[in-house]
């Protein structure tokens, strides 16, 4: 039996549909992408960001939510400590009750946190969850493992960081040295150029002067020669004669 041409048409439409939809539902929803620094030391008594960042396929708009979570250490149960929606959600009670504070900026994908005064009772997870829908409506975690320890613990990258520091310092501390000591030789040379040429100036003017009081001493010397040889004449005169 043949059927007319509109409802083959129509049957391999409705076929086509129908697979389109399968594949959309074969392909990975978008999702928001959470970047956390995994670890985090810092010293008893100090401040600590804990930062958060993420991207997404979506714009960042008004049904954006962020949620930070602490798993204190040694616990399987968590409890929320800070949210946003539109504006920043402190905490109201709890342990970190005026200590957490928002240190994010959502026009650059930035949802950190600060967390003041810190005490051993912080060791823990935080978890900090972004959801921007459409992107992933359940939304991505990151997790932060933080360490609140007595003092700073060196690791092989701090030694190495200290190494390459003081490297450079003494570096430095060599190269002042020796642009001193060539300003300090220049300085001593040329004193002693202008010494010299000091010297030299005044044995120049002495030999000018001495050539130009030559001539007074010459003429100085043939008129006290006159006056010897006036002098012996008359002395020669007044002596009484022999007639």
């Amino acid at each position: 039996m043949d059927f007319p041409s509109s409802v083959h048409g129509h049957h391999w439409m409705s076929a086509a549909l129908i697979l389109g939809v399968q594949l959309l539902a074969l392909l990975p929803v978008a999702a928001v992408e959470v970047h956390t620094s995994k670890e985090v030391e810092a010293v008893n008594g100090t401040n600590v960001r804990l930062k958060c960042t993420f991207s997404s396929f979506s714009p960042v708009g008004q049904r954006l939510a962020v949620t930070w979570n602490f798993q204190p250490q040694g616990t399987s149960s968590a409890e929320s400590v800070f949210y946003y929606h539109e504006e920043p959600y402190p905490p109201t009670g709890g342990r970190f009750k005026e200590r957490i504070t928002w240190d994010g900026n959502i026009n650059r994908n930035d949802v950190s946190i600060m967390v003041w005064n810190l005490n051993p009772t912080d060791n823990g997870t935080f978890t900090c969850q972004v959801k921007n829908p459409p992107d992933d409506v359940d939304g991505t975690i990151g997790e932060i493992q933080l360490r609140v320890v007595q003092h700073v613990q060196f690791s092989e990258i701090h030694i190495l960081l200290i190494a390459i520091g003081s490297a450079c310092g003494l570096m430095i501390i060599v190269v002042i040295v020796v642009v001193v000591c060539r300003h300090y030789r220049k300085k001593r040379q040329e004193q002693s150029t202008e010494k010299m040429e000091t010297e030299l100036t005044e044995k120049e003017t002495l030999k000018s002067t001495e050539e130009k009081l030559l001539p007074c001493r010459h003429f100085r010397s043939k008129w006290l020669m006159l006056i010897s040889d006036i002098g012996t004449k008359l002395n020669y005169k007044c002596l009484p004669q022999p007639w």
